[in-house]
């Protein structure tokens, strides 16, 4: 699975006007489904998908759908990690 990062700026006002500021670094997964399979005849099941596996490359349609269970990405529990700062970081990786 690919990992994301998200990188955040700070909203403190000593940093809003400096050149050399500091930023949050973020790495996003996405771990289980939660995609109420059932909820048509209004029941609840899930298909147990683990883990996010994007079905295409980045920057494509088909990297939000999962290749496991075929649902897109927004139904699958973000998890964000390493809440670590970063001197100076210009973007992410």
């Amino acid at each position: 699975m690919k990992k994301r990062q998200m990188v955040l700026r700070r909203n403190d006002q000593s940093h809003r006007n400096s050149a050399n500021s500091s930023l949050l670094v973020r790495t996003v997964r996405y771990v289980e489904c939660q995609k109420n399979h059932a909820a048509n005849v209004g029941g609840y099941a899930v298909d147990g998908c683990r883990e996010f596996l994007a079905a295409g490359e980045e920057g494509t349609s088909s990297a939000l759908t999962c290749a496991a269970c075929g649902c897109h990405r927004n139904f699958h529990r973000r998890v964000e990690e390493g809440e670590g700062e970063a001197e100076g970081a210009v973007g992410f990786e």
